[in-house]
């Protein structure tokens, strides 16, 4: 079924699946554990809407591509549209807050590296990225405070926070609509924390939101 966004109550958010726009490296620890340098400005690549599909159906990995890593992150939902905008504004154009995983065929995309070629293959395959659902931004005051957990078969695998990122949320999505107009429905994924790793079937995922040192999304999946 296509991919619909919902709120955490499971109603539907009323936006249309876009595009997703993810940063790369936007965590010092997880550039230094792939042996990447740190970036002196963001990294952007781009997911299409047949990546994105529900975190809480159980994860079909692709057959044949060698290993595939999780990388969680925290998700933001844009609700309006917004071209150039400054930092100050971003907050106006956030719609919700979610997680999500950015999943990778590492294997492949490290061959594509060593050639210099563009690795978007290796990211942007159809269910690339499984999405929780969405906390509303009205519920959300203090967005710094944000961070993601990932558990796999219980234990902690990936845990970061906003305060650890290389840049904000605000100028992240600040950048990216210098070169990417923003669309409401559209999805952006923020980096994520050290500790990514293969995934194998029969995995339990557990992944969260928590904010201001609560928990206040927690959704679960499986690797068939």
């Amino acid at each position: 079924m296509p991919y619909v966004s919902r709120w955490i109550d499971g109603i539907e958010t009323g936006l249309p699946a876009g595009k997703v726009i993810c940063i790369g490296r936007n965590y010092a620890a997880h550039a230094k554990e792939l042996n990447n340098p740190i970036p002196s400005e963001p990294i952007l690549f781009l997911k299409p809407k047949t990546a994105l599909v529900d975190f809480e159906q159980p994860i079909i990995l692709p057959q044949g591509q060698g290993a595939c890593h999780h990388e969680a992150e925290i998700s933001v939902l844009i609700s309006q549209r917004a071209h150039k905008i400054a930092p100050q504004i971003v907050p106006e154009i956030i719609g919700g807050y979610g997680v999500g995983l950015d999943l990778t065929l590492r294997d492949l995309q490290s061959r594509l590296k060593e050639k210099g070629h563009p690795w978007e293959v290796a990211k942007s395959f159809d269910g690339a990225c499984p999405m929780s659902t969405f906390i509303n931004s009205v519920e959300i005051n203090a967005p710094s405070t944000l961070g993601v957990i990932l558990e796999v078969n219980g234990a902690v695998r990936q845990k970061g926070n906003v305060e650890q990122m290389l840049y904000s949320i605000n100028e992240q999505i600040a950048y990216m609509s210098g070169f990417f107009t923003l669309e409401p429905g559209d999805i952006v994924m923020t980096g994520t924390p050290a500790g990514v790793a293969a995934l194998n079937s029969g995995d339990r995922l557990t992944l969260s939101l928590y904010h201001e040192g609560r928990s206040e999304l927690v959704t679960q999946t499986s690797i068939a």
